[in-house]
């Protein structure tokens, strides 16, 4: 059991009493940040509130808006995820000036999951922020670093310090004014500015490079402006009906057949998945006291990448932790809403465990590249959403998924492919490495010194 013990003179202005504000590890990081320059972020910053919860929903979301509405679920550390972006009609963005996001500022959430901080940038030229977010404006110190520091361990802790509220919990105002800040030297916050910086270019310079892979891809296909058609009515009959074993009229939409019919017409030619790549399905049982990494939905990222694993005794794990993975192989959600989560392992997660809720796919006539690069695409999305079936939990099974139709694309292109997504994942890995060095300088210069901190990122830029 821990215990803590605080004087009256030192509870917060709201004289919170509960033991969870007051807990060891948060007055031992204070005591560190007492022996350094720091302040409270209400004396640094400027807040700005979102707009009353009603004011936007989704009904006054729009397609192919310059104008967007960034929400909770847009925000990542340090990045605003600009592909998810809703886009709003000019006329909403333009009545609230007030919530008018501008460069370089930080956007921070306060309802749901709490913390996460983005850094505003070319994304958030023309967007509004949500009321589930607040708006931090700087006044007295670089965004950049504070950015770096909220993101880190301590800025986490202080920021979570203040939630509160049971089924959903919340920051208030008031909350994010009494964060306790680290406040080194202006040449230091420049430093952790210059590795965010290079670290947003390497994100910048990784989309650009799968981008210019997608492109190759489609151009070559002949779909590169190809848009599903959905259509109010249409008919089938009852042939198409008997062969399926389908009666729900969205299987037969005509953009799918119009999507397949297209791929049939590739020079290269086409084929089934299941003869491109074999589609590993087999369980595996985990031995109960042997530990596993293991992947299973949350862990796919939006980019063909896996972001982090849960890492446990075979005992511990759940039940769907059942598929073993090989380096190289492609992971591809069944389940209808995320289908586009799709990865390619990487060696780090060779004979990790996933869920069952993955088709895990091992290359053969397609590289693992062209594989993703197909599957996340709407060649590879629209079939995946028309098989899906079921009622409670939607998902495409192993024979529907087994048929998807795929070009043979030439070796020469798959090869072009490769690299280009090998070096839009290694651009994505370095600035991941150099956000978390930047996160870690910050935890060094609190610990120990500046010049320790400055010393340890110098080293660390270099091998990025």
């Amino acid at each position: 059991m821990q215990c803590s013990s605080v004087q009256f003179s030192q509870l917060n202005p709201e004289f919170r009493w509960d033991a969870e504000f007051y807990r060891e590890e948060i007055l031992t990081r204070l005591a560190q940040l007492q022996q350094k320059d720091h302040k409270r972020l209400g004396s640094l910053v400027g807040f700005i509130v979102g707009p009353f919860g009603s004011t936007i929903t989704s009904d006054n979301y729009v397609l192919d808006s310059d104008y967007k509405y960034v929400r909770n679920k847009d925000i990542e550390d340090f990045f605003v995820k600009s592909d998810s972006l809703a886009g709003i009609p000019d006329s909403i963005f333009n009545e609230h000036p007030q919530s008018q996001i501008r460069p370089d500022d930080l956007i921070f959430t306060v309802v749901g999951t709490l913390g996460k901080v983005a850094i505003a940038r070319y994304e958030c030229q023309k967007a509004l922020f949500s009321c589930k977010s607040t708006l931090i404006r700087t006044k007295a110190i670089n965004p950049y670093y504070l950015a770096a520091y909220l993101n880190s361990s301590t800025g986490r802790l202080f920021s979570l310090r203040g939630k509160r509220g049971a089924i959903q919990e919340g920051l208030n105002l008031g909350d994010l004014k009494e964060i306790c800040v680290f406040v080194p030297s202006t040449s230091f916050q420049d430093e952790i500015e210059s590795a965010v910086r290079v670290a947003f270019t390497a994100n910048d310079e990784s989309k650009t490079a799968y981008t210019i892979a997608e492109s190759s891809l489609f151009q070559d296909l002949g779909l590169a402006n190809w848009q599903p058609r959905h259509k109010l009515s249409f008919i089938a009959n009852y042939r198409e009906a008997q062969a399926a074993a389908r009666i729900d009229a969205e299987y037969f939409q005509p953009k799918y057949a119009e999507l397949v019919n297209a791929i049939r017409q590739y020079p290269g030619g086409f084929e089934h998945l299941g003869n491109l790549a074999v589609v590993r399905k087999q369980n595996f049982l985990p031995k109960a006291e042997q530990t596993y990494d293991y992947i299973e939905l949350a862990d796919i990222g939006g980019n063909g990448g896996i972001t982090g694993c849960t890492r446990d005794e075979g005992m511990n794990l759940p039940s769907r932790a059942r598929r073993k993975v090989k380096a190289g192989d492609v992971l591809v959600s069944s389940v209808e809403g995320s289908s586009s989560r799709i990865a390619i392992v990487g060696p780090e997660y060779h004979h990790a465990l996933c869920s069952t809720g993955f088709y895990v796919l091992t290359p053969s006539a397609l590289n693992a590249e062209t594989l993703l690069l197909l599957l996340k695409s709407q060649v590879g999305q629209e079939q995946l959403k028309q098989g899906c079936r079921g009622t409670i939990l939607t998902a495409i099974n192993s024979d529907d998924f087994g048929r998807i139709v795929l070009p043979k694309v030439a070796p020469e292109l798959q090869a072009t492919i490769k690299d280009k997504v090998s070096e839009s994942f290694r651009l994505r890995q370095k600035s991941k490495h150099l956000l978390d060095a930047a996160r870690r300088a910050v935890e060094l210069a609190i610990e120990q010194d500046e010049p320790t901190a400055r010393k340890w990122l110098d080293a660390e830029r270099a091998k990025a």
